[in-house]
């Protein structure tokens, strides 16, 4: 009887597993708020968990289920003549011979709705940052306090960091999307820094690996002042970071652009203020640089 009762348990709960795996991406745009909650596993220490049910917070409107529905079907539409044009909806001589691409500008507020900011406050920490248009509404604005002080939560070991993150674009019915930027081999920005370090971060799914949400990181240094400064960062001048992965001169870690998203990060364990001012980011093909790996590598167990 007790076997019984354990089998059946466990088929209940893969069958509510499928469920949200079915469920989500057609009802994803209409149920993003709540499944973000749900799927949400973090809870700060001391916290207690929300008693009220997610699904609670649902609104079942059937109108705006079928303008939901509408919103996808056309953007299916879009996304499957752009498939059948070629990559990016470009045909493929424009693609190929594609050498450069602003992928951001900042001119409005609708392009800063593309970018989330966050900070050790979500781990209970005390640094504080903002993100608003600059002068004439000519660039984006970072902005904030860091503060390193740890929370005392007993748990927490670090603390001071602010980031800004890209968003994943995201295509009909909430599938998660990413930038292709395979026909490039450099990162190319416009920024006015106040001298401090800021870490360029790309973040990647690959298909075929085993470590998932990969972080690749390029130490930028702004030299402050009144002047804006142009940066080009070659793809291979990023190293791969907090997921360890043992290389050799035959296999260099691979960055995967064409699942990659783009974010910066401060944590120079320094207090106080600090800024950063971006006007553009985009991409470059330079064809004089053919450098793939900018880092030594060493071959495993050599043979003496």
């Amino acid at each position: 009887m007790a076997l019984t009762t354990t089998l059946l348990n466990s088929a209940y709960l893969r069958g509510r597993c499928c469920r949200h795996k079915v469920l989500h991406p057609l009802l994803g745009p209409l149920l993003s708020n709540s499944m973000s909650k749900l799927y949400s596993s973090y809870r700060r220490p001391g916290s207690q968990p929300e008693q009220k049910p997610s699904w609670q917070n649902i609104d079942f409107s059937f109108k705006k289920s079928i303008d939901v529905l509408k919103t996808q079907l056309n953007m299916l539409k879009k996304e499957t003549k752009d498939y059948l044009i070629g990559p990016g909806g470009h045909p493929f001589d424009q693609y190929f011979l594609e050498q450069t691409r602003v992928l951001w500008e900042f001119r409005s507020q609708e392009d800063l709705n593309k970018w989330v900011i966050s900070s050790d406050v979500e781990i209970g920490g005390k640094s504080e940052v903002y993100l608003k248009l600059g002068r004439n509404n000519q660039a984006a604005l970072l902005y904030g306090t860091l503060n390193t002080e740890v929370p005392r939560d007993g748990e927490t070991k670090y603390s001071g960091y602010c980031s800004m993150r890209a968003k994943p674009p995201m295509g009909s019915f909430a599938r998660k999307k990413y930038y292709d930027w395979s026909n490039f081999n450099s990162l190319y920005l416009r920024v006015r820094g106040d001298g401090r370090p800021w870490m360029v971060n790309i973040y990647t799914d690959p298909y075929f690996s085993h470590q998932k949400d990969d972080l690749y990181n390029y130490f930028m240094f702004t030299r402050g002042g009144p002047y804006w400064e142009e940066i080009k960062i070659p793809f291979s001048k990023f190293f791969l970071s907090s997921r360890g992965r043992v290389q050799d001169d035959q296999h260099p870690i691979w960055l995967d652009k064409a699942k990659s998203t783009l974010g910066f990060t401060i944590g120079d364990k320094v207090d106080g203020p600090f800024q950063l001012e971006i006007d553009f980011i985009g991409l470059l093909n330079d064809r004089a640089h053919t450098e793939e790996f900018a880092y030594e590598t060493y071959e495993k167990n050599p043979q003496v």
